[in-house]
This record gives structure tokens, C-alpha cells and sequence, in this order.
């Protein structure tokens, strides 16, 4: 498990010399030729650059005058580990090129770097997997302050995770005495669908369960719980025909829909009037299919999908929305709080309300 650097506000790579002359270095020893220019001792450049107490306003001056002419730049990163800090906060995710993640890191940089903190990104990798192990600290030990950890699998041994011995706050996932920001699954599900319901749906298919929850992301089986929920409320007996495997990409839900058409033709009936997409992007795929087929939405077809995706209004898509970013500067205010608060800073869980966004793509069914 490799870090991956998203940047910040420190230097990965220690004391840098930057001279205004190509043709003149300061090497290894810079913090040295500073002193001995200034006429001072190397303890004493470094607390005048730190800005610590114990050094004249004169002496300041004349430091900050030598390391300008040779081009001189004290490390952050040096002189947080100097006093036992990293200045880095790491991220551990199970994906980085699904759209969640990405917002999520997006919405918590701001905010981390912005206290002057670098994000190092540690891709779960095979440790998501179905046999997980426990995360490898050794590879975060001494090198981060704090963790965020996006969608932690249900199957992560969660003493792994204390083992990391700094503060971790998740993001969509909750791990028993530990911080942490998440939506309801469950009632996203069930919201999604209420919504078709009152709109006078009643035939209602579900795109879809994840193949990846044997991982232990409960994410797509929370949202079809929900989605059952409100089937059952209203007095329908849900059709485990109707609900699709289709993972969270665009493809996946233009295979479903696609497949949901086909059994509807064999077994010689109708298409449903309705879907719940478990994603935008999974609702976008739908959309897709649908308009290949001549398949007016929402006339014969309604779709609704799940996140407020940052295209969704392109397809003036109607969705349930869980501000994705806002979850992510929620969590690294909950990991700031204790990473500069210590023991004083209690763990706790911030729970993020859903809301639906009704667009163009949901309407009343078909005669």
C-alpha cells in the first residue's frame, strides 16, 4: 500500500535549495552557509525562519537577507517532524476513479490544505478484497497525523484500524468509537421510491445490486432494503425479477435496462413504468438505453437516480441528493478537531440528510 501525493501545504521532500543562480547551489548543507553568512549559528537560522521566540528583530532580518541571496527554503515537513508531526493527513480509499470518492477527497482537501497539511492517498487495493487484512501501519506510521477512510469494508478488521494509533474519521461507513460522516442508505432507497409512488407507480424496478458486496459494502443492499421498504408499505409485493445487478457505472445501467427489456419480452409482458437507479451514473446508462430504444422518458419511462451527480442536470435528472463534498469538509472538520485537539476532542458521528431534486426524468406512468 503506496501512498500516492494529492498535494498540500508542505514539501515531501525535505530542505529545498532554490537559488536565483542556476549556477549556484546551495547543497545539503545549506542551513550551514545560511549561518555563516548571517554570522550566526545553524540553531539560530532555523528558529528565526520558524518564527520561535529567543532571536532579535536585527537578527531575523539578517537571517531572512542570507537565505534570500542563496535561495534558501525552510521545509515545513521538517520542522513538523521536528516537533513529532508529519504536517499529512492520508486517505484511505477503496476506488479513486468512481465519481464518490473523487468529490469526497475533493471537498476534505480544501479545507486539510488550507491548515497546512499534505494528502497522501492509500489505495485499499487487495486489502478491500473478501479476505481483508488488516491495513498495513507500518505503511502510515510516522507519515501521517490523520487518516480519513472512505467507505471502509464492513470486513476490515476495525483493530486494524485503531492499530494505526492516530485519529480516523470515515466517510460513509461507521466504525464503533470512531468519528465518522454518513447519509441513510436505507432511506435514500426508500425516498427514491416514494417518490415514484406517489406519482402513481406501482410496477417498479430496481438498477441495482453491486457485485462488489462481497466486499463488504453495503451501500447498494442498503439502497434496495429501502427501496423493498417502500414496496411494502405501499402494500406491493416486490418482484425480485425487477432488480438488476449492475454495479455503479454508466455501462451497468444501460445493460439493465437493456436485460429488464429483454425478459420483458420473453415472458411476454410490459416493461416497468418506473426505476430506481442505485447512482446517477447507473441512471445515466438507463437514460442511454432508453433513448436507443425510442423509449420516451418520461412518458413511458420514469428514472430516478441517486447523489445529485455533477451532470445529472445535463440529463435534467431527477435524483436523490447526498452532497457528496459537503461530506468530505464535514469529515476533515471532525479530523482537524482531533488531530489539534487531542484526547479533549470526543469521537462522533455526523448523520447528512438526503434530498430529492425533481427534474424532468420522473412523471406519471403510462396508460
Amino acid at each position: 500500500m503506496s501512498p500516492r501525493a494529492l498535494g498540500g501545504g508542505g514539501s515531501a521532500t525535505g530542505s529545498t535549495a532554490l537559488p536565483p543562480d542556476p549556477d549556484r547551489m546551495v547543497g545539503a548543507g545549506g542551513i550551514v552557509e545560511v549561518a555563516a553568512l548571517a554570522g550566526v549559528s545553524p540553531a539560530t537560522v532555523s528558529r528565526a525562519l520558524r518564527g520561535l521566540p529567543g532571536v532579535s528583530a536585527s537578527t531575523r532580518a539578517a537571517v531572512r537577507v542570507a537565505a534570500e541571496q542563496l535561495g534558501y527554503v525552510a521545509s515545513a515537513s521538517a520542522s513538523a517532524l521536528a516537533r513529532g508531526r508529519t504536517s499529512a493527513v492520508g486517505v484511505l480509499a477503496p476506488w479513486i476513479s468512481r465519481w464518490f470518492f473523487a468529490a469526497v477527497i475533493e471537498g476534505a482537501q480544501e479545507l486539510i490544505t488550507s491548515h497546512g497539511y499534505d494528502m497522501l492517498l492509500y489505495p485499499l487495493g487487495a486489502n478491500a478484497g473478501p479476505d481483508a487484512g488488516p491495513v498495513d501501519a507500518r505503511a502510515l506510521h510516522k507519515r501521517v497525523d490523520g487518516v480519513l477512510g472512505l467507505n471502509v469494508p464492513a470486513s476490515m478488521p476495525t483493530d486494524s484500524l485503531r492499530d494505526l494509533r492516530v485519529p480516523l474519521v470515515t466517510v460513509g461507513s461507521t466504525v464503533p468509537g470512531l468519528s465518522g460522516v454518513q447519509v441513510d442508505d436505507v432511506r435514500i432507497g426508500l425516498e427514491a421510491t416514494r417518490h415514484l409512488l406517489g406519482l402513481g407507480h406501482s410496477r417498479i424496478g430496481f438498477l441495482g445490486l453491486d457485485p462488489d458486496d462481497l466486499y463488504g459494502f453495503t451501500v447498494a443492499a442498503d439502497r434496495h432494503r429501502g427501496y423493498v421498504q417502500a414496496l411494502e408499505q405501499a402494500g406491493i409485493e416486490p418482484d425480485p425479477r425487477l432488480t438488476e445487478v449492475t454495479g455503479w457505472a454508466v455501462q451497468g445501467g444501460e445493460a439493465g435496462l437493456g436485460h429488464q427489456l429483454e425478459l420483458a419480452a420473453a415472458a411476454g409482458r410490459t416493461l416497468p413504468t418506473a426505476f430506481v437507479a442505485v447512482s446517477d451514473e447507473v441512471a445515466m446508462g438507463a437514460l442511454y438505453a432508453a433513448r436507443c430504444r425510442g423509449i420516451r422518458v418520461p412518458q413511458d419511462l420514469s428514472v430516478i437516480g441517486v447523489d445529485d451527480h455533477d451532470l445529472s442536470y445535463l440529463f435534467d435528472l431527477t435524483t436523490v441528493s447526498q452532497p457528496v463534498r459537503r461530506q468530505g469538509r464535514l469529515a476533515a472538520e471532525l479530523l482537524l478537531e482531533q488531530m489539534e485537539g487531542g484526547a479533549a476532542a470526543r469521537p462522533r458521528v455526523v448523520q447528512i440528510d438526503p434530498g430529492l431534486v425533481v427534474r424532468s426524468t420522473t412523471g406519471p406512468p403510462r396508460d
